[in-house]
């Protein structure tokens, strides 16, 4: 959180920072219009009960922007690689495809909108210079290879 809140001074920007528990929030119901969650999810235990703390301090009408590590990419493959050989964080990481984010999505209510894809290439410096100028194409077609998932969702106005 210091990275944070230094990074924040250092940009001029006016933003607050809270130490949490992500399936408990310190925050009031419904206070933002956007909440963004950046590969917070693959590392929580819980990740529907992150997820629904996520939608209950989401206003009625605002968006969910989440940002996870893609199941099905050759990074994704050399994570849980890594996690199998030695004690690391990849070992109970959660790993997504687009379905699985969306269907969690819409289990704690939320409607998924749109989602992109991002790093279509190997973990390999050679093949990610040769791969990486069709990414943002890629990234508009298909999420199968990505090694990193945006997921746009909003949360519907009450009746």
């Amino acid at each position: 959180m210091a990275r944070g809140v230094a990074n924040a001074r250092g940009a001029g920007a006016a933003v607050g920072f809270a130490a949490g528990d992500a399936t408990a929030l310190p925050l009031a119901t419904a206070r933002f219009e956007l909440v963004v969650a950046v590969t917070a999810l693959c590392f929580v235990p819980s990740p529907v009960d992150a997820l629904r703390e996520l939608a209950r301090v989401l206003r009625p009408g605002g968006r969910l922007v989440l940002g996870e590590l893609g199941a099905v990419s050759a990074w994704g493959v050399w994570r849980r690689v890594r996690g199998w050989l030695a004690a690391s964080p990849w070992r109970d990481a959660h790993l997504w495809t687009e379905a699985s984010l969306a269907a969690l999505v819409a289990s704690v209510g939320l409607v998924p909108v749109r989602a992109r894809g991002a790093a279509y290439y190997p973990p390999s410096g050679l093949a990610a210079a040769a791969l990486r100028p069709l990414d943002a194409w890629l990234g508009r077609v298909t999420r199968v290879g990505a090694a990193f998932i945006a997921l746009e969702a909003t949360k519907p106005e009450r009746a």
